[in-house]
């Protein structure tokens, strides 16, 4: 929806903002289904193979600093829990495909790393801060939504996650 005029009446915006929030994917939902190519070797995956798994399902881009800090404790993590079920999908924002492939190579991981230059899901998961992530069971339903990132976050994702695993 986009405004005739630059201003928008408070009514406007609380009815947008309403409208947005309705819309969210939320904690107890199912996690919006998509198949986006990985970022390096263009094939594609379905969040649905991943069914069974609890997914730590991160939007990011290559502009985002948070990012830089949650990447290499995120691969630590995946690495530690794999062999559990617990898998790491990470979903790049940029339009431009080089910075995010230069983003990799300065912090390589061993995680899923998808693209999607359109925002496509970055929209339908109403994702509004990088990073977003979204802790999902292996029944495919969001258990936890974070936003934002910072190094003393890690110990608390993993205890959610460790708890999901337990299950």
């Amino acid at each position: 929806m986009k405004p005739k005029t630059k201003k928008m009446s408070l009514l406007a915006l609380a009815m947008l903002a309403t409208t947005t929030f309705v819309d969210a994917t939320e904690v107890g939902q199912p996690a919006p289904q998509f198949t986006l190519p990985t970022l390096q070797q263009g094939q594609p995956m379905a969040l649905k193979d991943k069914l069974g798994k609890v997914i730590y399902l991160d939007f990011w881009a290559s502009w985002c600093a948070p990012c830089r800090t949650s990447f290499p404790l995120l691969n630590k993590l995946h690495e530690k829990l794999k062999a559990k079920g617990f898998e790491v999908v990470a979903i790049n924002l940029d339009d431009d495909k080089a910075k995010a492939e230069k983003f990799i190579q300065e912090i390589p991981v061993g995680f899923t790393v998808l693209h999607d230059n359109k925002g496509e899901w970055a929209d339908q998961y109403v994702v509004e801060s990088m990073p977003t992530s979204f802790i999902i069971d292996k029944q495919g339903v969001v258990q936890h939504i974070h936003h934002g990132f910072t190094a003393s976050d890690i110990d608390e994702l993993e205890k959610k996650v460790t708890q999901l695993l337990a299950k």
